[in-house]
């Protein structure tokens, strides 16, 4: 017997029925041609500072939707659908924007021109805009407007050890999560327009790449050069807060040449060291722990260790009313199973260097016939390797259904086996076989999409009593808001010192502690 399946058979069917998932959505608000949306986040949303279930991201034609963590697929879907349903209302209420259903941006305006998340005259509310502020100055404004959906995940009895080998496990199988589910192989030109790029031309109004499954999740994506040069290692819950801590707090020069405010006083960004706040650092999944008012990320992680992960690869699919299928959140429930019970070996250097290569292949190539990716030192085909996962979540998905009931778990590695054989089904091959149909515009295309999908959730029962409810969560918001900017005490400027304080950042173990 393998050990995966060792592990598996000590899985009681409750705690399997215990695992607990959760969404967050951003969708950039778009115009009826399809440009970006430069209003304010609509007022009947309520406060994005303390609303719980509808806040903005980098943008404020930026929104963000959340649910919270659901036992029942079913139940996290239809939360999400509720929210959504809600949204299109207020808007067609004050006009005719349009959430856009793509993972890359609509069409944008100049970099300077993006509006930056407001929050408020709070000080928590200044400093999560002057965060975003110093994003634009150090990745440029448009890098920040792509969209896609988080899944938050957890099983009840596991240890920040075991998420730790779940995580090193999940980056290195990650590709195939970009092949099977990347739906970002073509963008608005816009989005590039004065950065060098490998993509190629498809129309006047697209650039692709024919072989594409995510864009997003590629070179033009969520990279930067400053954040290459940490070397941040998933061995251990020690290791990786010592990563983040040394981020946290090393001066970086080209952000000290920023600085934190400009000559007229106004804030440029939180700080000059190389990440700002643990937000900052760019990854395919985060282990997390729920934070308490005010304290930071890593401060909890260190002192609570890990309560779930959050998996931050997954694109919109524009296919779909709310982005994101049911069939697809068992598949990950499955796949995340399955790194959390293999075995998971220490990474190493070479091995992250690896790992980042693949990334960037699979978004860049992932349905090249006869693609390879490295692997321990030499090359391996992608369907190969993934037929390898596939097998060993087959297992998983059957021990899942007996659990529930049902088939769905292994209905959904059945598709997944279905794609690898066949990449003309998965979603970036869909999307460049529709944009065909649209005269090969990537912002027609999505346009279309976004426009039928507005009216898909619209026609949906909608009823009085959820009305209300929304409406009540928003007013409740607006509130909170004014309760927290009327509580404050300190300037800013002594807020945002206290903020990103080393000392705020939980105990830094010695280093012998860490490499033992």
């Amino acid at each position: 017997m393998s050990s995966l399946q060792a592990r598996l058979n000590a899985l009681t069917p409750a705690r399997l029925g215990g695992i607990r998932r959760g969404i967050e959505k951003e969708s950039l608000r778009a115009l009826p041609e399809g440009g970006l949306a430069l209003t304010p986040h609509p007022r009947a949303l309520g406060s994005a500072l303390t609303h719980p279930s509808i806040t903005t991201d980098y943008s404020e034609s930026q929104v963000e939707l959340i649910t919270s963590a659901h036992a029942r697929v079913e139940d996290c879907l239809d939360e999400l659908t509720q929210v959504h349903q809600f949204v299109y209302r207020v808007l067609r209420e004050q006009g005719d924007e349009m959430l856009w259903v793509s993972s890359m941006p609509c069409g944008l305006p100049t970099d300077e021109t993006i509006p930056l998340a407001r929050y408020g005259s709070s000080n928590v509310g200044r400093a999560k805009s002057v965060y975003r502020m110093g994003l634009g100055h150090r990745y440029g404004r448009r890098m920040q407007t792509i969209s896609g959906i988080h899944y938050n995940w957890s099983l009840p009895g596991v240890s920040s050890e075991q998420y730790f080998g779940l995580i090193r496990n999940f980056r290195r199988q990650a590709f195939l999560l970009l092949y099977l589910f990347g739906a970002s192989p073509a963008l608005c030109p816009t989005f590039v327009s004065g950065r060098e790029h490998e993509l190629q031309t498809l129309s006047d109004s697209a650039l692709y790449m024919p072989h594409g499954t995510s864009l997003r999740m590629g070179r033009l994506g969520y990279q930067s050069d400053a954040q290459a040069t940490l070397a941040v290692s998933y061995n251990s819950l020690e290791g990786y807060a010592a990563s983040l801590h040394e981020a946290l707090t090393r001066p970086y020069p080209a952000y000290e040449t920023v600085g934190i405010r400009n000559p007229g006083g106004d804030y440029n960004q939180l700080s000059t060291t190389l990440l700002q706040i643990e937000n900052e650092f760019y990854g395919t999944i985060r282990p997390k722990r729920t934070i308490f008012p005010g304290e930071r990320p890593l401060h909890a992680l260190r002192e609570r260790g890990v309560e779930y992960v959050e998996v931050r690869l997954m694109d919109l699919d524009p296919f779909v009313p709310v982005g994101i299928t049911a069939q697809t959140m068992r598949f990950l429930d499955v796949f995340l199973l399955q790194c959390l019970l293999a075995d998971s070996p220490p990474d190493t250097p070479a091995e992250i260097a690896e790992l980042k290569h693949n990334q960037h292949h699979t978004a860049a190539r992932g349905r090249e016939p006869g693609l390879t990716l490295r692997r321990a030192g030499g090359e391996q085909a992608l369907t190969d390797w993934g037929r390898e996962i596939l097998a060993q979540c087959e297992p998983i998905a059957a021990a899942l259904d007996a659990a529930h009931r049902s088939t769905d778990y292994s209905q959904a590695v059945a598709a997944a086996h279905a794609l690898l054989a066949d990449p003309t089904q998965t979603p970036s091959a869909r999307v460049l076989q529709s944009m065909a149909a649209c005269d090969n515009s990537f912002v027609r295309f999505v346009r279309e999409r976004s426009q039928a999908t507005r009216d898909t959730l619209l026609a949906q029962p909608w009823s009085f009593e959820q009305q209300a409810r929304f409406l009540a969560l928003s007013q409740k918001s607006v509130a909170d808001q004014r309760a927290i900017e009327a509580a404050d005490v300190l300037s800013f400027e002594a807020y945002r010192e206290q903020y990103v304080s080393p000392d705020r950042l939980g105990l830094q173990l010695p280093a012998a502690a860490v490499l033992g």
